[in-house]
Order: structure tokens, then sequence, then C-alpha cells
């Protein structure tokens, strides 16, 4: 298992016959009464693991082709981030540094998945050797919540500089965080100051050609998508 990761809490249900039971119904003719059970594990995705044997590693499918977008597969290589594609969930963990997106087919719309991966990478851009923002903010807190706010503003923008355009609207996403947030009427306007940053560092590592129209693409269009 990969440090850091976390398992699913699985139940197993059945009954059995313990021998005392058994012995009793012998002498009495009766029939054995089964007792049901629970039990409880928590397990892990192949994909969560490492040096597996090679008769139960899980390889990830590679992604079908042309569903990645080049400019952006560029881009995540550029910025030197450990982005790795595969498992069921998309997620950044800070301890050690990577980002795991499921691959584009996973996706019921393949065009989601870039802003996925650059919401993603957003968090790592949040890194102490990079913008060195918080993250240390529990699932459902504010610091969490708002860590979320400028991660999905972030992709807002970088999908817009980089002309995506998710079917999934980030103002939902924003809007369901901010309700965590909704005494902080100032949330947004900071989020997006953090988020500004994030987003820049980001596409400061495309190409020279791709940068210069993605700033211009932010100049003409500074709002968050919807």
């Amino acid at each position: 298992m990969r440090k850091g990761e976390r398992g699913t809490t699985v139940v197993y249900a059945d009954r059995f016959t313990p021998e005392d039971e058994r012995r009793r119904a012998r002498e009495t003719g009766e029939e054995a009464q089964a007792i049901p059970f629970l039990k409880r594990f928590t397990v892990f995705n192949a994909a969560q693991c490492e040096n597996l044997p090679e008769e139960i590693a899980a390889a990830a499918p590679p992604p079908d082709s042309g569903l990645i977008e080049p400019r952006v597969e560029a881009l995540i290589a550029a910025t030197g981030i450990d982005f790795r594609i595969g498992g069921n969930r998309a997620f950044y963990v800070p301890a050690h540094d990577y980002v795991m997106v499921p691959p584009p087919q996973a996706f019921f719309e393949p065009i989601n998945w870039h802003r996925t991966a650059l919401h993603e990478c957003s968090h790592a851009s949040g890194a102490p050797r990079r913008l060195n923002r918080d993250l240390s903010g529990s699932f459902g807190s504010k610091k969490y919540a708002f860590e979320e706010l400028v991660a999905e503003i972030s992709a807002a923008f970088c999908c817009a500089a980089l002309g995506i355009v998710p079917t999934v609207r980030h103002a939902d996403y924003i809007g369901s965080w901010l309700e965590v947030m909704r005494e902080d009427n100032r949330a947004v306007v900071r989020a997006a100051s953090q988020a500004s940053k994030a987003a820049d560092w980001l596409l400061a590592h495309l190409p020279d050609d791709d940068a210069a129209s993605g700033d211009a693409a932010i100049a003409n269009d500074g709002r968050v998508a919807a």
C-alpha cells in the first residue's frame, strides 16, 4: 500500500454454526441454528498499492487517443508535478505531493477530465516548494472549503485560457463550497486572488506561443466560468 492512501470500509455478512450447536443438534435431533455475523475490512484498490506481484498488479489503461488536449498534456508535464492517471477518483496528496486522476474514458464526458486535472494541479500548486498555501484543512472544514474554492476558480481560469469548455459548471461547484463559508462574504474574493496566482503559475508552463494566447484570454475574460 502506498503511504498516504486511504482505504474503503467494506462489510462481509454471513452465518456460521458453532460446534457446540452442531453437537446439541446431533444429540437432540433438532436442526442446528446458524448465527448471523458481520465482519468489517478496510480494502484498497490495486492502483493505490506499490510493489504488487505482477499477477495482481493493476495497470491503468492508457488514455484513449485524442481524449487529452495536447496543450493541457504538455502544460501538466512541464509543471513537474507528479501526475498519475488511474484509479476511480481524483485527488491530490499534499503529504506525498502527487496528483491522481482517473483516465478520460472514465468520465461520462471526457472533456471534463481537463477541468478535473487542472483542479487537482491547482491544489498541487499550493505545495510548500511552489506557492506555499495552507493545505492542512480536513474535509468539511473552512480551510478545506477555501482551498476547494481556490482550486476550482483556478481551474476555471485555466480552462478559459486554454479554450476548454467543460459541461460541468464551475459555478455550481464553487457555490457548494461557498455555502460552507457563507458567513464570510469576502471568501470568493480572497479565493479568486489565490486562484489567480495558481492559474498564473500553471499557465506559465505553457510553450511560449500558447502562453501568449492564454494571457490574452484571461485579459479578455477574467470572470469565473459559469
